[in-house]
């Protein structure tokens, strides 16, 4: 007894050192459905093959003016298989208090936003939303870890749809290590 004991949990012990720490991939970035500022779905599957800049938005914010920036480098980049994604937030500060058609209507009003915006949602604590438990996990995405440290977090997902690059709130839209990463084939 003791014997098939032993050999039961060292056979265990042993898949799971010899098990990839890649295979815990939890989806890709092409998996999720989301609701976009309408409330229709919009599937990231759509998005294969560009690259795609995801952020947390806030109306209310010191960062808010960076929607002029996102709207701008969305529109100079586009065409060259580049979108970006912005998610409303209200996790800092209630910085994004306003309903959807309320944050649809700021944003086209006073930045002419074109790009794609979702539907409001969570992004830190225990109310995040599933895409962003993907984003800040390494133990989902494969690449890291982080935590969205304030409104207008980058997210940078290449056209694999891998996670490449976390930038900084304060780094503005049109830094030149976005519009590298943009440019970069």
């Amino acid at each position: 007894m003791n014997k098939i004991f032993i050999l039961t949990f060292f056979m265990g012990i042993f898949n799971i050192f010899s098990q990839s720490p890649n295979v815990s991939f939890e989806k890709s970035i092409y998996d999720f459905t989301v609701k976009d500022i309408y409330g229709e779905d919009f599937k990231f599957e759509k998005l294969k093959g560009k690259k795609i800049m995801i952020v947390n938005t806030a109306s209310k914010c010191g960062l808010t003016p960076q929607y002029e920036g996102l709207e701008d480098l969305y529109k100079t980049y586009k065409d060259d298989n580049f979108v970006i994604i912005g998610f409303p937030a209200n996790n800092f500060l209630w910085q994004e208090p306003g309903s959807n058609d309320q944050i649809e209507s700021f944003c086209r009003e006073n930045y002419g936003v074109t790009f794609p915006m979702m539907s409001k949602i969570s992004v830190k604590g225990s109310s995040m939303h599933p895409i962003y438990k993907f984003l800040t996990s390494k133990e989902r995405n494969g690449v890291s870890s982080s935590s969205v440290s304030w409104n207008f977090q980058k997210y940078l997902i290449n056209e694999e749809g891998v996670l490449e690059k976390v930038i900084s709130p304060r780094t503005k839209p049109k830094d030149p290590q976005i519009v590298d990463w943009i440019k970069s084939s």
